[in-house]
């Protein structure tokens, strides 16, 4: 027998709270609960849950449970994209290439803006996806390895990081920054571009239940426009 997935948990509980099974303002069973009801992992209870409450159905704060709303809100979703998808978007070809992979121990600036703990050790990992002939986006990426100890011996030449975090850990918080940047010697050989030419950059960081996972500066190409749909 297939097991349920997220997407059926999500329904099941939505159909719950709209015909009062689940009344405003209940408290939801607790996710190890439910997941035992359902016969699944928690994680995708977890999944499932967190999608209702970014629907505004749901409010979860952490320690204090998952309740339905009082009142809808309305919030804006956020799905972290695929680099992939954004360049066949264009009609391009999309390539990936890794430039650079180290492990190391979290640089005191890392440790501060994700909150992590003394000599936590990281994969640093600098990767660039091509369309077409072209130069896109040069992603410089940092791993917590405590968190994900898998990253250790994932095959990054073929799949870019963010592919492989997207299908292997859901984020429940996420914190991103955008500016913009110059070419400095370095981003001006990988991007195919002069030296101090102005670039667009954004900047992610996420969490899972408070567990830091990564942590990823996205250069683009000169001239990147970036459209968002809510």
């Amino acid at each position: 027998m297939a097991q349920i997935t997220y997407r059926q948990i999500k329904a099941d509980v939505r159909e719950k709270v709209m015909n009062g099974t689940f009344g405003l303002g209940q408290e939801l069973p607790k996710e190890q609960d439910i997941a035992l009801d359902y016969g699944c992992a928690r994680a995708t209870v977890n999944r499932a849950l967190r999608e209702l409450a970014a629907e505004g159905i749901l409010e979860r704060k952490r320690k204090s449970g998952t309740r339905v709303r009082q009142a809808p809100m309305r919030q804006a979703r956020f799905d972290i994209p695929l680099v992939r998808r954004e360049i066949e978007a264009l009609g391009e070809q999309y390539r990936y290439e890794l430039l650079s992979r180290a492990q190391t121990l979290a640089p005191g600036w890392l440790c501060s803006r994700m909150k992590l703990g003394a000599a936590v050790p990281v994969l640093h990992l600098r990767c660039l996806h091509h369309a077409g002939d072209a130069p896109y986006q040069l992603e410089d990426r940092w791993i917590n390895l405590v968190t994900l100890p898998d990253a250790r011996t994932a095959d990054f030449t073929t799949v870019g990081p963010n592919e492989w975090l997207i299908a292997r850990i859901p984020f429940s918080d996420v914190e991103i920054s955008f500016s913009a940047t110059s070419a400095d010697a370095q981003l001006s050989r990988e991007l195919s571009c002069a030296i101090g030419d102005p670039l667009f950059q954004g900047e992610r960081s996420t969490w899972f239940e408070g567990a830091p996972v990564t942590y990823v500066r996205m250069v683009f190409r000169r001239g990147h426009r970036m459209t968002t749909r809510y």
